[in-house]
């Protein structure tokens, strides 16, 4: 295998990893949905952990060796068109996605704080785990991550 073998195959695994972490995150919304027990939303708080760290290696990994690609593979260039746009998309995604986690983290930190005093409901949590501004932003950050892997697979105008 050649140097530009083994970057594909980690851009492919942090790809992967960051399917992975939105799948997850996806799970526990719908599992949390319209949710207010400080004690189950905050049982998940550990996963969320896990699937916020394999956004961020996601994210950096696809970043740096989907750019690494494209500047050594004879083909591509990164000023391509479906290169540009797959950075616009993984901004987009990763912009969006930051702020919907950040909604749900604030969300899970009351859950946790009120865990301690036993099963407190809470109106920030319910109101959080549901049709609110987090999910939506959620909802286009997974949108954007679709037409990312649908630009990275056909690589229109390559």
């Amino acid at each position: 295998m050649e140097l530009n073998d083994w970057i594909l195959s980690l851009h492919l695994l942090a790809a992967a990893l960051l399917v992975g972490a939105e799948v997850v995150f996806g799970a526990m919304i719908v599992t949390l949905w319209r949710e207010n027990s400080s004690v189950r939303v905050n049982s998940f708080f550990r996963v969320s952990q896990i699937a916020t760290w394999m956004v961020q290696a996601g994210s950096a990994g696809t970043l740096v060796f989907g750019v690494w690609l494209s500047i050594s593979k004879d083909p591509y260039e990164p000023w391509n068109g479906w290169i540009i746009a797959a950075l616009v998309l993984w901004a987009i995604a990763g912009g969006l996605g930051a702020r919907a986690g950040q909604a749900y983290g604030a969300a899970g930190m009351e859950a946790r704080r009120l865990a301690g005093n036993g099963d407190v409901s809470s109106h920030l949590v319910g109101e959080t785990f549901g049709p609110s501004t987090a999910f939506k932003l959620h909802v286009v950050s997974n949108v954007a991550i679709v037409l990312l892997l649908i630009d990275m697979i056909w690589k229109p105008g390559a």
